[in-house]
């Protein structure tokens, strides 16, 4: 791998009392915030944030070589203008509010893959809720570790790292709930209302615009962690595809016309996930079940199921109590696919 092993990166929302550099900027960012359009002296910033005014200016300057837009006005102060279009932790914190998910943030530019990363650190001991997130991969993946075209600023590249209280074979219910969250989410954000294919896939006028993913490590009666890989192709033009994948593949941009906010969308995605997230780890999911059932587009239809080196053909009819694919397959038998590659015929 050619990421190298990092040492965490904690930028904890709401409690910015910390020495790095990182917290200063967010602390001087989030009082910036809270004058919107109006100066601030660089004397106040001082005091409130206990550096110099030298200190203040230095870390300024480091925000706008992030690409923010601060103004600056001898005997008035700083202004911002215009944050950049960038999943930053401290873009990202005034969302997530209450949230436990994204409280620790692991950021990065570009990475080979977010999954990598977080399986990292969870093996060094990350808290649950430990968010990886990156504006490109460079070696994203899907299922089947198929390529994930995952380009610089243009969609939602992130893993979470889960602690969940539950046995192997439930597992695959984190997939159908993480996939509820996210149609909720674009449905929220766009009002594009997404379909969810069996069992990771969010499709948009026939074309995939998210893929879910979920890797853990553990016993026969634990799991140690959960990995959940989400991608979700957000502001990308038909030229920002692949040429193999232009028929396949869509954004949201693409299906709604408009650009997208990628860190209200992450936040949302984040604070749905956790609802629903926490009340299936507390006994419940007859309400995202339901979720999952009217939003799905595979129950009823003739499949493909292509399962190690076997294909099956029949009508997808249900799920199992783990979230498998019961599927009558033309034989007159009923399968239960709990993994595979299923087509929509």
């Amino acid at each position: 791998m050619r990421q190298q092993k990092q040492a965490f990166h904690w930028e904890k929302h709401g409690e910015w009392q910390g020495q790095t550099g990182d917290e200063r900027r967010a602390a001087l960012l989030e009082r910036l915030r809270k004058r919107p359009g109006e100066f601030t002296s660089g004397e106040e910033l001082a005091q409130e944030l206990g550096l110099s005014r030298t200190a203040v200016w230095k870390q300024v300057e480091a925000l706008r070589r992030k690409g923010y837009v601060i103004e600056a006005k001898a005997r008035a102060g700083y202004r911002l203008l215009q944050a950049p279009d960038r999943l930053y932790p401290e873009e990202l914190a005034p969302h997530l509010g209450g949230l436990r998910l994204g409280r620790v943030v692991f950021y990065r530019e570009r990475v080979d893959s977010t999954m990598e990363l977080a399986r990292v650190l969870a093996e060094e001991g990350a808290p649950e809720g430990t968010l990886v997130v990156a504006e490109a991969q460079e070696r994203g993946r899907g299922r089947l570790g198929r390529p994930w075209a995952s380009p610089l600023g243009l969609g939602l590249w992130f893993s979470l790292v889960l602690r969940p209280t539950l046995v192997p074979a439930q597992a695959a219910k984190v997939t159908l709930l993480a996939a509820v969250a996210g149609a909720r989410a674009v449905e929220m954000v766009t009002r594009l209302a997404p379909g969810i294919k069996w069992p990771n896939d969010l499709y948009l006028q026939g074309r995939k615009v998210a893929g879910i993913l979920t890797e853990l490590k553990g016993q026969a009666d634990a799991v140690d962690y959960l990995i959940l890989g989400v991608g979700i192709n957000v502001n990308q033009q038909e030229k920002d595809f692949p040429l193999s994948l232009r028929h396949l593949a869509t954004s949201l941009y693409l299906a709604g016309g408009e650009r997208v906010d990628r860190v209200r969308l992450l936040a949302t995605y984040l604070r749905e996930f956790e609802h629903r997230y926490d009340a299936w780890q507390g006994g419940s999911q007859e309400d995202w079940l339901r979720e999952w059932h009217e939003r799905n587009i595979t129950l009823g239809r003739p499949v493909r199921v292509n399962f190690l080196a076997e294909h099956f053909r029949g009508v997808a009819l249900a799920l199992d109590s783990d979230g498998g694919l019961i599927v009558a397959t033309g034989d007159g038998e009923r399968r239960v696919f709990h993994a595979g590659d299923v087509t929509l015929l």
